[in-house]
């Protein structure tokens, strides 16, 4: 049966339907990795009630490497949320890069952070792993944070 190919699976060139060339990833595998991360902390927030647009969330691929490119920047991944029922609840997410977090990157992180009197908690997503000092550098902050 080798050869024998479903009608409009793609098998005999024919274009597949947009469902499945929605699925098709055109972006660099980066790219990919923080659209993953982008939209599952997202969804983590919606789910834990903050204000979430579910047109952020409902971004495709496609559209995320149009806004991020194909090597997205950290700092425009940074988002900052608050919550649906207590708006004094704010989330702030930051996107690490690809090295080693030291207490230096918390210093840059802390700087940041503008209004540290609203802010409820901090959600670090990293690549790498963090140093014992950075990870004691955390706990000087007044607010819960979480590493992902």
């Amino acid at each position: 049966m080798a050869g024998i190919g479903l009608e409009g699976d793609g098998s005999k060139g024919e274009a597949l339907g947009k469902c499945l060339s929605g699925l098709v990833d055109d972006g660099s595998t980066e790219s990919h990795r923080y659209y993953l991360s982008w939209r599952t902390v997202l969804e983590m927030l919606r789910d834990r009630g903050y204000a979430v647009p579910n047109t952020e969330i409902d971004l495709s691929l496609h559209e995320f490497c149009a806004i991020h490119g194909q090597s997205p920047d950290f700092d425009r991944l940074k988002l900052s949320v608050t919550h649906k029922i207590d708006s004094s609840k704010r989330m702030l997410v930051v996107f690490y890069g690809p090295g080693v977090v030291r207490v230096s990157g918390i210093r840059f992180i802390s700087g940041l952070i503008t209004s540290k009197e609203t802010l409820t908690g901090l959600i670090l997503i990293m690549q790498n792993h963090i140093t014992n000092q950075a990870l004691k550098a955390l706990d000087l902050f007044s607010f819960k944070v979480e590493i992902f």
